[in-house]
């Protein structure tokens, strides 16, 4: 296997990145755990705090469907994917030698891992829990901070995808597998 050089930096040097992906994913889902686990206890079934006027608000919200309360019915389908997600990304870690992408797949197992401890503790619970929301962008969504890990890491994937760079920290522009002496 070729190792790219130059200033992409996909790969940083020897050795698969399992534990940058796990560090990611711990940052992440402690992240969105604490500051869950936070505003229910400071903020739930109080008035709105808002943070740039009507615009920006923290507002709990328990939300049992998908973003924008998409499929509230089928709350259990959303626990599958989440629990798929998981199980998927621990397949790929096995060729992930990506700085970029062991970021992105941390970002997105550490969000679906935050919203799964929500649909398998929180109320009603059994699979079925409501996920805690309370970032409130006016006419837009409530959403959490295990939302914002999956849409930065899915950012990321678009990212790495367009630059042609591979989970095995080979590719480039081009898509091309690069030398160790290339630019």
């Amino acid at each position: 296997m070729s190792e790219p050089g130059g200033a992409s930096g996909i790969r940083g040097g020897g050795g698969r990145r399992v534990s940058l992906l796990l560090a990611v994913a711990g940052l992440s889902y402690l992240i969105d755990l604490c500051s869950k686990l936070a505003v229910v206890a400071e903020l739930e079934n109080r008035p709105a705090v808002q943070v740039i006027g009507t615009w920006l608000e923290l507002r709990v919200m328990r939300n049992s469907g998908a973003a924008f309360g998409i499929g509230e019915t089928t709350t259990i389908v959303f626990t599958l994917v989440a629990a798929g997600v998981a199980v998927a990304i621990a397949r790929l870690a096995r060729k992930l030698y990506s700085v970029p992408w062991a970021m992105a797949l941390g970002l997105l197992l550490g969000g679906a891992l935050g919203n799964l401890t929500d649909r398998l503790f929180r109320a009603p619970g059994g699979l079925e829990g409501a996920v805690v929301d309370f970032i409130s962008v006016r006419g837009f969504s409530v959403m959490n901070l295990a939302d914002w890990a999956l849409f930065c890491g899915s950012v990321l994937i678009v990212f790495c995808t367009i630059r042609g760079w591979e989970l095995d920290g080979t590719g480039g522009e081009s898509g091309e597998p690069r030398s160790a002496g290339a630019a």
